[in-house]
Formats: structure tokens, C-alpha cells, sequence
């Protein structure tokens, strides 16, 4: 329990170091220009307009890596994928497969919480156009890696969109692990040797893109999320998620 307790309490501190970081001209450029202009619909609203630090349980066992803040998202409520449309599919699919207290999250203050999982992203601070540059992701990897470090519970990651899949593979590969064969499918499932947590599992981004096109269904979505909960309980491994078979290595 005191190991759990320091690795919350450190979490705490880099969630403050993630708030305070300028690393990145123009994404806190961008983000404190989109704070300041809004849109109309959010008028009444003070935006974060901050870099978004991850959110989540310190004895996850899940680990949800997506991509970056959504302009009037993460960057206006200050909680990864809290306020806009990816974010209800995230939530709604935590809390239906019993790893948030609500499927809703609307602010950092709603009362939600997150068991057994965490909330990461490659990029910090929301992005022009949804696209971070390689250089923006790497500055805020050390963030991540330091979530991972302290995240020792985990077994099971979720990567959402190629992106996620990308930096996290840069991590792996810098730790020594094999990522041979290892390429980003919707569904696809690899087992992975350590230091990695031994799980990956991979889906399309619950943008509203994907969704709205049908790229990604809910039966899809749900699909990735039953076979993270059923790995972590233990259960016999589903031999195919949104119709990809598991890609063991």
C-alpha cells in the first residue's frame, strides 16, 4: 500500500510538471489562442487551455493511450477525453465494461472516477487540425514513459489510432523490446515479453471521422473493450476481436 501510495503521489507531481510545460511553441500557441476565442456554443465557459495530464486509477491495469487533447475537449474541461464525442464512447465503453463510475464525463469535477484504468496520450496539448508534428510527440514522451514506470499494474494497453500505435512502439523499442511483426489493425492483439506490460490491443480512434463514417461501430468498439476486460479476469482469450484474430508474438 505505501509503494502505491508514493507511486500516486508522484503521479500527482508529473500531472503538475504536465500542466506547466511551454515545451511546444506553437501548441500552447494554439491552445491558449482557442481558450481565449472559443466557440459559441461554449461562450459562458473558461477554458483549461493548458496542457491535459493523464487521468485514472495509479493501480490500472488497463492503460488507455490515445492521441492528443480535442480543441474544445480535453482543452476546455482539463481531463483527457472529457466534453466532446470521443469521449462519450470512451466512457460509455469504461463504464459498461466496469472501469469508470459513469459513462459520461462532461467536466474534471463531475465526480467521475476510473478503476483499474488510466488515460494517456501521445501529444499534451491539442494540436492544429488534430495533427501533433514528430517533434511535438517527442517532447512529451518523457511524460508518458514516467506514467508507465509508475503504472506497474498494468497489463492490458489499448492503443487508439496509428498514431498512439507509432509512439508507443518507439517506446518499446528504446526499452528492448521486440516489436518484430507487431503493425496496427483494428482488433489486432499481441502478446509482448517484458519489460512491456504483456498485452497490446489495438482500435481505431473514436473520432468522430470513424465513427460518423461507420469505420468504427459500437459493436467494434465494444468488442476491444470485452476482450481487455476479459484478459484482465482471466477468462480464455477471445479468438478474434472486431473481426481480426489474435496476432500473438
Amino acid at each position: 500500500m505505501e509503494d502505491l501510495a508514493q507511486r500516486a503521489r508522484a503521479l500527482e507531481e508529473l500531472a503538475e510538471e504536465v500542466i506547466a510545460c511551454r515545451r511546444c511553441t506553437r501548441l500552447r500557441s494554439y491552445c491558449e489562442a482557442v481558450a481565449a476565442r472559443k466557440v459559441r456554443r461554449f461562450l459562458a465557459e473558461t477554458y483549461w487551455g493548458r496542457p491535459v495530464p493523464g487521468f485514472g486509477d495509479p493501480a490500472a491495469r488497463l492503460l488507455l493511450f490515445g492521441l492528443a487533447p480535442a480543441a474544445h475537449g480535453a482543452n476546455r474541461t482539463g481531463r483527457m477525453f472529457t466534453g466532446d464525442d470521443s469521449g462519450n464512447w470512451v466512457y460509455e465503453a469504461l463504464h459498461r465494461f466496469g472501469f469508470a463510475s459513469r459513462p459520461t464525463a462532461v467536466s474534471r469535477d463531475d465526480g467521475l472516477r476510473l478503476w483499474g484504468a488510466y488515460i494517456a496520450a501521445s501529444a499534451r496539448c491539442a494540436p492544429p487540425d488534430n495533427r501533433p508534428t514528430r517533434e511535438e510527440i517527442e517532447n512529451c514522451r518523457p511524460f508518458f514513459e514516467r506514467e508507465l514506470d509508475l503504472l506497474r499494474q498494468v497489463e492490458v494497453v489499448v492503443v487508439l489510432g496509428h498514431i498512439a500505435f507509432e509512439t508507443y512502439l518507439r517506446v518499446l523499442r528504446d526499452r528492448g523490446v521486440p516489436t518484430d511483426g507487431v503493425r496496427f489493425a483494428h482488433g489486432a492483439l499481441y502478446r509482448l515479453p517484458p519489460p512491456a506490460p504483456p498485452h497490446l490491443l489495438c482500435s481505431y480512434h473514436p473520432s468522430r471521422q470513424n465513427t460518423q463514417t461507420r469505420r468504427l461501430t459500437r459493436e467494434m468498439w465494444h468488442a476491444v473493450f470485452r476482450t481487455a476486460r476479459a484478459l484482465l479476469d482471466g477468462e480464455p482469450q477471445p479468438n478474434a476481436v472486431g473481426g481480426l484474430g489474435d496476432r500473438g508474438t
